[in-house]
């Protein structure tokens, strides 16, 4: 009886302790998700869902909602994690909010979460992605006119974090589709990193408007509403409500087929310690 008591004070203390999005100077939580669970538990259903029986960029895994591929660690963390079975075959994990937030005029909004890579030395094809779509692709607009921002992108185990911008026409356009407009930041190294896009409408003009691109707080990409030059291609992406994604991919245009080597499981996850959004107050 002593034993059982403990254990729950003990488990209640540790929850107590969960992790909790970085304070950020100037801005509030208006969401966050820190996953905090049992092990092997799924998502918490009222927050997130998962997409399924997508065709998307030629990549092959089978998007499931199994907590295979998406599962809580028990340790405060959300896993993605791809398998391959003895036939070949790829599954893999891709999760979004129901919710989308929209950045106000005269404020500040920033979309970040906390990632780390797998140890993986075998990573061909593997392509990891925290970002945000428009809500308005969940209404009927097509892709790209819906606006697309990518926090974070990994191709192949590539030591590079991508940053990009998609938008207006599907071919060529102002966001030069389908490549967007990006840039990448050196990653360190495999552990936690915090990485976001921040959406600025303190000048009260679209074309002084910015969005940023953030790896641990540091700027490396950033797009003006003048580099855009189209108010209303403007506005899909700074002035309307995203919603935020997490999925692993296996195959695709960008990182090309997984060869023999390439590893499934926990080697090749992406894991995620919190998600969050904040408002300037």
């Amino acid at each position: 009886m002593r034993t059982f008591t403990l254990f729950v004070f003990l488990t209640s203390a540790f929850k107590a302790c969960a992790i909790k999005p970085p304070s950020i100077d100037g801005m509030g939580l208006t969401w966050y998700d820190a996953f905090d669970g049992c092990a092997g538990c799924e998502l918490n259903l009222d927050e997130w869902e998962y997409r399924l029986h997508l065709e998307h960029n030629k990549e092959l895994q089978e998007y499931t909602d199994s907590n295979k591929n998406a599962q809580l660690s028990g340790g405060d963390t959300l896993q993605l994690v791809p398998w391959k079975d003895n036939k070949g075959e790829w599954t893999s994990a891709r999760v979004e909010t129901l919710d989308s937030w929209t950045p106000q005029p005269g404020k500040k909004m920033r979309w970040q979460a906390s990632l780390r890579m797998g140890d993986a030395s075998a990573r061909q094809g593997i392509w990891n992605a925290f970002w945000l779509l428009g809500d308005s692709i969940r209404h009927g607009t097509e892709w790209p006119m819906c606006g697309e921002l990518d926090a974070f992108e990994q191709v192949n185990g590539v030591m590079e974090g991508h940053g990009t911008v998609h938008c207006g026409d599907e071919a060529g356009g102002i966001c030069d589709e389908p490549n967007g407009l990006g840039a990448s930041v050196a990653m360190p190294d495999n552990d936690f990193h915090d990485w976001a896009v921040e959406i600025d409408r303190t000048s009260d003009d679209w074309k002084t408007e910015t969005i940023s691109w953030m790896m641990d707080g540091s700027s490396f990409h950033k797009v003006s509403g003048s580099d855009v030059k189209d108010e209303h291609v403007w506005a899909t992406l700074a002035h309307s409500p995203f919603f935020m994604i997490f999925n692993v991919a296996v195959g695709g245009t960008w990182p090309g087929d997984p060869d023999n080597a390439t590893q499934d499981g926990y080697a090749n996850m992406m894991e995620v310690l919190y998600a969050a959004v904040y408002e300037t107050k």
